[in-house]
């Protein structure tokens, strides 16, 4: 069972985890070319991606508890700690600042002339590029387990 719930973890984190990084810079995208329903679209897809990595979470914990005792895991343990952190300030950034401002921009895209930036592009690109940096780093502790 062990194995099962590893796999899980894993696969989630590849297939859902992945595009809920990558769908942001994607909007990006969607944004300079002046798609406001292709913004709403890659928000609500971001929206999806990020409620199911909690899948992710939850799967960890899962093969944390199957662990094999002579390793000692626990919430406590560093690498796990700071993957966590890591982890829900990414969700929390995702959530609550780039979905938010890919659908004001998508709105401000529709609303705007051709070849205008919305106002909340910076936000949006800095705010999916400090999760992914954050969600790179939980994938170089879960590897290295200082």
């Amino acid at each position: 069972m062990e194995t099962v719930i590893s796999i899980l973890h894993i696969a989630t984190a590849v297939f859902i985890v992945g595009p809920m990084a990558i769908l942001p810079m994607t909007g990006l995208r969607a944004l300079r070319s002046g798609s406001g329903d292709q913004v709403r679209t890659l928000a609500k897809s971001t929206r999806i991606f990020a409620w199911l990595s909690l899948l992710t979470f939850v799967f960890g914990f899962g093969a944390m508890s199957m662990a094999d005792p002579k390793y000692n895991l626990s919430m406590t343990t560093p690498w796990i700690l700071w993957s966590i952190i890591a982890y829900a300030i990414a969700f929390v950034l995702t959530m609550f600042v780039v979905i938010p401002q890919l659908v004001k921009a998508a709105t401000e895209v529709d609303a705007a002339a051709a070849g205008t930036k919305p106002s909340g592009y910076g936000i949006i690109a800095a705010s999916s590029g400090i999760a992914t940096l954050l969600l790179v780093a939980v994938v170089v502790l879960m590897i290295w387990k200082p």
